[in-house]
């Protein structure tokens, strides 16, 4: 019961920071020198299986710097979000008898290292 509460704690928590998190948005801010000298900054990301890019003005570089950090940010706490809520539904789940979800994960683990081991006897 007390596992159960730290995890809806911390679940709480993370929610918090989430909805206190400024604005966003993905990718990766590098800087692009012309061969006549000028600077700027180049924005890469991929969004929905297509990727993208575009350039960032000096002015501009501090506000899109924070929303690619904010999004980082964002990345960490949802997954973080994610490992928890399994974690508080396998207690919930154990504590009812309700699921056993082990045997599919199971699969989905015996799956991949048949598939990694038909690729690696080469």
């Amino acid at each position: 019961m007390k596992k159960e509460q730290s995890i809806r704690k911390k679940i709480e928590q993370i929610k918090q920071e989430i909805a206190n998190l400024g604005d966003m948005r993905p990718g990766l801010l590098t800087r692009q020198t012309r061969s006549w000298g000028k600077v700027n900054w180049q924005l890469s990301y991929t969004h929905r299986g297509r990727g993208m890019t575009g350039y960032v003005s000096e002015g501009n570089y501090d506000r899109v710097k924070t929303q690619t950090e904010n999004y980082r940010r964002f990345k960490g706490w949802y997954t973080e979000l994610v490992d928890l809520a399994l974690e508080l539904v396998k207690l919930t789940d154990n504590k009812s008898g309700s699921c056993k979800s082990r045997t599919r994960y199971s699969q989905v683990k015996i799956n991949k290292s048949i598939a990694h081991n038909a690729n690696h006897k080469m």
